[in-house]
């Protein structure tokens, strides 16, 4: 067994293990720690406790201090640097007119590295823009490129549930959503209404889908052929929830409802999308 706190880097992101060096840390306090990023200053979300070794996946380093008020004064002072360097680097994209929109700024805690984060449709040539910010800042400069669901991350906002972004509140990782999930839950496929403001698949679609996937279970396709009491017909509607179906008669053309334990399938139907509306779907989900 291994004693460890919890620390984390953002307001939302990943749990790494310390060694609390025999401090007895509480939930919210500062700590300084070296990462592989440099010597950086973390929040603690995880108390001390013991965990077993075989969940380190890393040999276990201890915290290098408490965090003091000298440390919380240059993180703030660290924030305003990092205003100043996003308004002169969005000066030096104009300049160099650059096809790209800078979202974040980040100066490491010991201010060896500033990061700007920026989204772009294509790849830029940024060679001569980094030679001009480190030449301003006189620092390490590093550009990264990120996608629409990570700038979405960054900057927050508040989705069509009028609740402030999930991968903004306590996303630690994205999980893959398909349109897949969407069709299981008789979702409407139009694109403006199953994706979210990053413009990609709401991920609240993963959320019921283990859910969705148990309930469908043994249901027929819409436009399947069944066997009901009334006669043969074709499958019009399904209820997943309820596990009604909805069956018009071959025959009469009435329009009658069952479960799934008064039918028997005698040819299934197939779930089809047109490829127009496939493609415009599938660029959904590209990240």
């Amino acid at each position: 067994m291994a004693e460890i706190i919890g620390v984390r880097f953002k307001s939302v992101g990943k749990i790494y293990y310390f060694s609390p060096a025999k401090n007895k840390l509480n939930v919210g306090e500062k700590v300084i720690v070296e990462t592989s990023r440099g010597v950086e200053c973390g929040e603690v979300v995880l108390s001390n406790r013991e965990i077993s070794d075989d969940e380190l996946t890393a040999p276990l380093k201890d915290i290098i201090r408490i965090a003091t008020k000298k440390d919380l004064d240059k993180i703030e002072q660290n924030k305003k640097n990092e205003t100043e360097a996003f308004k002169i680097c969005e000066e030096k994209i104009a300049k160099h007119g650059l096809n790209m929109k800078l979202v974040d700024v980040e100066c490491t805690f010991d201010n060896n590295k500033l990061l700007f984060y920026f989204t772009s449709e294509n790849r830029v040539d940024f060679r001569e823009l980094v030679k001009d910010l480190a030449s301003v800042f006189r620092t390490r400069i590093e550009l990264r490129q990120i996608g629409v669901r990570d700038e979405a991350k960054m900057l927050g906002g508040l989705g069509i549930c009028g609740r402030p972004f999930c991968c903004k509140s306590f996303l630690g990782d994205f999980q893959p959503v398909s349109i897949k999930m969407a069709k299981d839950q008789s979702l409407s496929l139009n694109p403006a209404k199953i994706s979210g403001t990053c413009g990609r698949l709401m991920c609240c679609l993963k959320y019921e889908q283990d859910g969705y996937e148990e309930l469908i279970k043994g249901l027929p396709k819409i436009g399947a052929v069944v066997d009901a009491p009334d006669g043969k017909g074709n499958v019009v509607d399904i209820n997943i929830l309820t596990g009604k179906i909805r069956v018009k008669n071959l025959d009469t053309e009435a329009v009658n409802t069952y479960t799934k334990d008064e039918i028997k399938v005698l040819k299934d139907g197939i779930n089809k999308i047109n490829n127009e509306e496939l493609k415009e779907l599938k660029d959904l989900e590209d990240k």
